[in-house]
């Protein structure tokens, strides 16, 4: 259909306002499709996460928005800029990958300011820039020092300075933290957050780590098998899932196997649930599966009434420091199963342990329903 004017001029105030807009991209390998006609906007100075599991298309995707692979069809604009064919170095970008892919033989001054050279830079704004990101990576004394001498997260902190040398209009982070240990990893994201907001680049990082995306991003994007299931920030993602698989990807879940009542009732086993936030569109006897995290549930200061109270056996309990994981069974749900959060002192406060009984009740606005063929899909 053909626009208006006025619709014309809205679309193009729409695409010149985004930092990056991914239009209908398709990547095919012969008979593969890594990529299907996946749609994306990402807004000025905001950090978008990629997370889903090996062979999603994330990493495929971040490299065609890099011009490291061409895509089979499709266009992507940058600050309203079709940049769809452009090889990688007519891009406006910088970019950190897992390995740091620092230079060994140079210093680290000269790695940071290595982009700054080739751009014909004077030697005092090389200098100038130079001294100026290694502050702002907290290695302010490490210019002379080579790479070899710095640790795993020094490194990566001067692969990420070396990006922002040249003060591009995009950063794009490739797994940047999976080579660190656990600890590292845990400090540098935390930094890395710092940065992005202090200098105010548009950021996207990809990442197979939910807690790096829940931590790091204003926005997640979860995508399986070359789509994108979901976009929304963390909260919305971890709370509000709109698939079983963005369910199942981001964070703990436990699934019940339920019998669909109609409005916003489900029979488990031999108990009728309530479900303030489900989907009430499912026809009565239709089977579902209901979703619900590890912590949605009350165990103090119950009442008679309380909604979806039952009692429970614990079977298991996993010690994971403050932070503790109770398997309990209730012949209530057909003996099903279920893994529920407790902290320390409710463990001792509740008297959580193995063979023992305990009332809780599951909130009623935290479950979700899913038809049980979706969770087949």
């Amino acid at each position: 259909m053909d626009m208006s004017p006025t619709q014309f001029m809205a679309q193009k105030a729409q695409q010149a306002s985004a930092a990056l807009e991914v239009i209908g991209i398709r990547k095919d390998f012969e008979s593969f499709s890594a990529l299907r006609d996946v749609h994306l906007r990402v807004n000025p100075g905001e950090m978008l996460c990629f997370l889903g599991p090996s062979g999603c298309g994330k990493t495929t995707l971040l490299r065609i928005i890099a011009g490291l692979e061409t895509q089979t069809s499709g266009q992507i604009l940058q600050n309203g800029r079709d940049i769809s064919w452009l090889p990688a170095d007519k891009r406006d970008y910088g970019i950190v990958f897992q390995s740091y892919a620092l230079f060994p033989n140079l210093t680290i001054a000269d790695n940071v300011g290595y982009g700054l050279v080739n751009s014909k830079a004077k030697r005092a704004e090389v200098k100038a820039r130079t001294e100026e990101l290694l502050k702002l990576v907290g290695l302010p004394t490490s210019g002379q020092k080579y790479p070899s001498q710095l640790s795993g997260g020094q490194q990566q902190r001067i692969a990420l300075a070396r990006a922002l040398a040249t003060r591009p209009g995009l950063l794009l982070l490739d797994e940047p933290l999976s080579a660190l240990d656990a600890l590292e990893r845990i400090r540098l994201r935390g930094e890395i957050r710092r940065l992005q907001k202090q200098v105010g680049i548009t950021t996207i990082m990809v990442t197979h780590d939910q807690e790096e995306a829940l931590s790091m991003a204003d926005r997640v994007v979860v995508m399986n098998q070359g789509v994108i299931e979901q976009v929304g920030t963390p909260m919305e993602i971890y709370e509000r899932p709109a698939t079983p698989f963005v369910a199942h990807v981001v964070g703990k879940v436990n699934v019940l196997r339920a019998q669909a009542m109609g409005g916003n009732r489900f029979r488990v086993g031999e108990m009728e649930l309530q479900c303030d936030a489900c989907n009430t569109g499912f026809a009565p006897g239709e089977a579902v599966n209901l979703y619900l995290r590890p912590e949605d549930r009350l165990a103090e200061h119950l009442l008679p009434d309380t909604p979806n109270r039952l009692r429970v056996r614990v079977t298991k309990v996993e010690f994971l420091g403050g932070l503790c994981i109770a398997e309990v069974k209730a012949d209530a749900l057909g003996g099903q199963t279920l893994g529920l959060n407790f902290s320390l002192n409710q463990l001792h406060d509740l008297d959580i342990r193995e063979g023992n009984y305990l009332d809780i009740a599951l909130r009623a606005n935290r479950i979700r329903a899913f038809s049980a063929k979706a969770a087949q899909a």
